[in-house]
């Protein structure tokens, strides 16, 4: 028993794209309607930089298929500050400021913090108060996403698993990458694809991602990820389904559609 696996990839607008993911000649203005039949789902990063308008939201909803899902990089004047706790406002403007124009199209909400942003209970147990947890009549789901080393430690995820608020698994060799489930849902930001691999990572490493992706949906925890606690040990008949989001980004940016859709595939098989 699992839930729902959704695979994609950050953005689609990007010039290199348009020589190996999108047709010859494919129109700019289409190309979120062909990614979005290729991919499962999309994490949307200009939203970290300026929040867009709601008859923005609602037209990428409508070049989308039904069962895709986006996600959103929530705006960097909410979480790139010295005190979290002072985000009230922004957070509320972002989130009431047109999301609710996607509908059942609507995913997480991934708040970033910078590199500099060491870890504080209080002000963070603030934050997190702060985080809606509904929009229309529909729940919000947050996770966040975290580049300091201070938030390796056990403080951290019991503040995190009891406000119900997942933790990005950033697979990269610059910032904090920890496995530990704190969320109903996983968030996976892979960052490793090679530009001399067509499908961005060779294929035993796509068929252990494809894998953790199972473990994840299925309720259990990879054993072979960096951890700051030990996993528990869970009984495959009460292990409870998660959805679980994971998003090829950054690195060889080019090689990132191939490397979502043949984990896609693999999922499928």
């Amino acid at each position: 028993m699992s839930a729902k696996i959704h695979v994609g990839i950050g953005g689609w607008n990007y010039a290199p794209w348009r020589n190996n993911f999108y047709p010859p000649k494919w129109p700019q203005k289409r190309e979120l309607e062909f990614a979005s039949r290729q991919l499962t789902s999309i994490e949307i990063n200009s939203t970290y930089y300026s929040p867009q308008k709601p008859p923005t939201y609602a037209r990428w909803r409508s070049e989308t298929p039904d069962g895709f899902v986006f996600s959103l990089k929530a705006p960097r004047f909410c979480t790139d500050r010295r005190t979290l706790a002072d985000a009230g406002k922004a957070i509320d403007g972002f989130v009431f400021g047109g999301l609710a124009e996607f509908g059942d199209r609507l995913g997480p909400i991934n708040w970033q913090l910078p590199p500099y942003k060491v870890f504080d209970r209080a002000d963070l147990a603030a934050f997190f108060d702060q985080l809606p947890r509904a929009l229309d009549g529909l729940p919000l789901r947050h996770v966040l996403e975290v580049r300091h080393a201070s938030f390796l430690c056990a403080e951290y995820l019991e503040l995190a698993r009891r406000q119900r608020i997942a933790t990005v698994f950033t697979d990269s060799p610059k910032y904090p990458s920890f496995a530990d489930v704190t969320g109903d849902f996983v968030y996976a930001r892979l960052m490793r694809s090679e530009a001399d691999i067509d499908a961005g990572y060779a294929a035993a490493d796509l068929d252990a991602w494809a894998l953790r992706a199972q473990a994840w949906a299925g309720g259990m925890e990879p054993t072979d990820l960096p951890r700051v606690q030990a996993a528990s040990t869970t009984d495959t008949a009460k292990a409870r389904p998660r959805e679980v989001f994971i998003y090829f980004i950054s690195a060889a940016k080019e090689r990132n559609p191939a490397a979502a859709k043949s984990l896609i595939a693999r999922l499928g098989e």
